[in-house]
């Protein structure tokens, strides 16, 4: 099983000029090497267009300052190209799972750069230091050891200028027992994550830093472009933006790790995060909150752990029916938070409930949503007038 593990670097300032080269090399061979796909009929094979953009592009005086780097990463970048054209092509065909892949793009200055060493080009020291080749020897903080030795490494300059190593290493699953036999979760805005077994995870807090953006996305936009205060408030988004990635991703790693440690399954619900954002009113906050970020790193965590995880289907009516009593009640207003059961009459928090459905649907114990019916007339909407029915209406 592999993972990866990364680390911040401080390089020197002459290591910067030489990574700098280094991403520009690059991106110049991606970018060359793409438009030779776009230019051909029939898209050229990885080792042609090595020998094109490479080889035969170092002996002409254009290109000639392809030799100061290492080959290593050119390589890589040519067979990262040939690896996103294959996902584009089985996202056309219909073998790759989850939302179409667009065709491979040319790649920017002003973007986040990246470039990736096999075993030929870099070396682990003694001292705890990196080697990269015609780069020199870089010291990451070691946050945590290496449970391996690294079958590669990418360099990596996020859009704030900072600077990353990122090992790509094989791990052994960890086999634990787990506290509770399952868990359903039902996830939200306000409330991140609301448990079966009661528990909540509030979502941390990004409106201070979302208005900070906004404020110099207007300034940005005022600015010419290619001016130096332009690329100054450039790169203040860019800070602000990796702060909300931070700890939106700290907050997802703490919870997922609790909820694979406690628990023997994990069941989520496939949500339509594509369609939901396109409600103008919850876009940026759906956007903000990483639901699937936080399923991807549940499945990664269940399988380390040796834990079992499930996805039921969207189209389950977990918020139209009574988790005690299989009544089915119908579709709710999202503003009613809590609903009276006209059958059993138990009052039902709205995610607690959904929650409790979801790990029902996931371990197989409820029946069919059509046989949740009963006897008893109910509407298909409840609304909030409805006394007998809806005991709150709090907001989300």
């Amino acid at each position: 099983m592999k993972a990866r593990y990364q680390y911040r670097i401080y390089p020197t300032d002459q290591q910067q000029q030489r990574l700098a080269q280094l991403f520009g090399c690059v991106r110049v061979v991606w970018n060359d090497a793409l438009a030779l796909c776009k230019q051909s009929e029939k898209k050229p094979k990885s080792t042609e267009l090595q020998k094109i953009v490479i080889t035969q592009a170092k002996r002409t005086t254009e290109r000639a300052w392809l030799e100061n780097v290492s080959c290593v990463p050119l390589q890589q970048s040519v067979a990262d190209l040939e690896i996103a054209f294959k996902n584009f092509f089985d996202s056309c065909k219909g073998n790759r799972k989850g939302r179409k892949v667009g065709y491979p793009k040319f790649k920017k200055r002003t973007s986040s750069q990246s470039a990736r060493l096999t075993r030929r080009g870099f070396s682990m020291k003694e001292n705890g230091g990196v080697y990269l080749a015609k780069i020199g020897i870089v010291n990451p903080v070691w946050s945590r050891k290496l449970p391996s030795e690294p079958s590669s490494v990418t360099v990596i300059k996020d859009c704030a200028n900072r600077y990353f190593l990122s090992f790509v290493v094989e791990i052994e699953s960890i086999q634990t027992e787990a506290k509770n036999s399952s868990v359903g979760i039902d996830l939200g805005i306000k409330t991140f994550a609301v448990m079966s077994n009661g528990e909540k995870a509030e979502s941390p807090n990004y409106k201070k830093l979302d208005r900070k953006i906004r404020k110099l996305q207007r300034k940005l936009a005022r600015q010419p472009k290619d001016s130096r205060r332009r690329n100054l408030t450039r790169i203040k988004i860019a800070k602000l933006h990796n702060q909300i990635a931070d700890t939106r991703k700290d907050f997802l790693h703490k919870l997922s790790t609790k909820i694979v440690n406690e628990n023997q399954v994990i069941v989520l619900e496939d949500l339509n995060v594509s369609g939901l954002v396109k409600n103008r009113k919850l876009s940026r906050a759906i956007s903000q909150q990483g639901w699937r970020e936080f399923r991807t790193l549940c499945e990664a965590k269940s399988e380390k752990f040796g834990r079992e995880f499930q996805v039921i289907s969207r189209w389950e009516p977990t918020s139209q029916v009574c988790s005690d009593c299989e009544f089915k009640w119908g579709k709710i207003d999202l503003s009613i938070r809590s609903v009276l059961c006209p059958s059993c009459g138990t009052e039902q928090d709205r995610d607690e409930n959904a929650a409790r459905n979801i790990e029902q649907v996931g371990m197989g114990n409820r029946h069919d949503s059509k046989g949740a019916l009963r006897d008893c007339k109910t509407t298909s909407v409840a609304r909030p007038d409805e006394a007998s029915r809806i005991t709150a209406a709090l907001a989300r």
